[in-house]
């Protein structure tokens, strides 16, 4: 047996057998008609990899605690940790979220939402956060946008489209400020450099020269980057 605890998904749209490794455990995705049986040695196959990721995440967490979304709990913001306060109101319809100094106090109507609250909240100072930034990178650039979007990819940090729309994810206020600063900078470059050709990173380098460092940072901890 693997000494690696596992659950197993069935999925209409796999064609093959996939380890997904996550914080949160190993999930194994196999087709409908995948024989069981089958799942025991794919995953032993796979286990040195397994256990060498699930290791990568617990330092990752001791580095970078994640979000805990629970009254007394914390949340990352720019690099700094906010207390969260939650309170339900029997009275109340809607959510209401405020920063006060260094705690975030949520107010819930009963079966309200925390974490859909947080995200909204943090949605909105996104925006506030990064449209500054993102102005003042152009002015330097000399270059300019079309709009500002925020958005909540799963895989993607931010973009630049071809007519000029910036989109960011709000996550990334969960990050250390550098980290947004790094990824605005990132984006206003591909204003004039649209691929990750050399002279891409050059141009980046001249702007943020951190990038690689900021990079890493990205790739090692932003799967911590979330509140649920």
């Amino acid at each position: 047996m693997s000494s690696v605890p596992y659950r197993i998904r069935r999925s209409p749209r796999a064609r093959m057998a996939r380890i997904n490794v996550s914080p949160d455990g190993v999930e194994v995705v196999v087709p409908h008609r995948f024989p069981e049986r089958e799942v025991e040695p794919f995953v032993r196959e796979k286990s040195a990899w397994i256990e060498r990721t699930l290791r990568r995440f617990a330092e990752s967490e001791r580095e970078f605690p994640r979000a805990r979304v629970e009254d007394g709990g914390e949340l990352p913001y720019l690099g700094e940790r906010l207390e969260l306060r939650v309170q339900v109101d029997a009275g109340r319809r809607r959510p209401h979220v405020r920063r006060r100094g260094q705690a975030l106090h949520v107010l819930l109507p009963p079966r309200g939402d925390v974490g859909l609250a947080l995200e909204r909240w943090y949605r909105r100072r996104a925006a506030d956060e990064i449209a500054p930034r993102l102005d003042a990178a152009c002015r330097r650039a000399g270059v300019a946008y079309a709009r500002l979007a925020i958005r909540g990819q799963r895989t993607r940090w931010a973009s630049c489209s071809s007519s000029g729309t910036m989109s960011f994810n709000w996550r990334l206020l969960l990050a250390p400020e550098e980290i947004l600063d790094y990824v605005v900078e990132h984006e206003v470059a591909h204003l004039e450099v649209s691929d990750h050709s050399p002279r891409f990173w050059s141009l980046l380098g001249s702007r943020s020269p951190g990038w690689r460092r900021h990079e890493a940072w990205l790739r090692r901890h932003g799967h911590s980057l979330r509140l649920a």
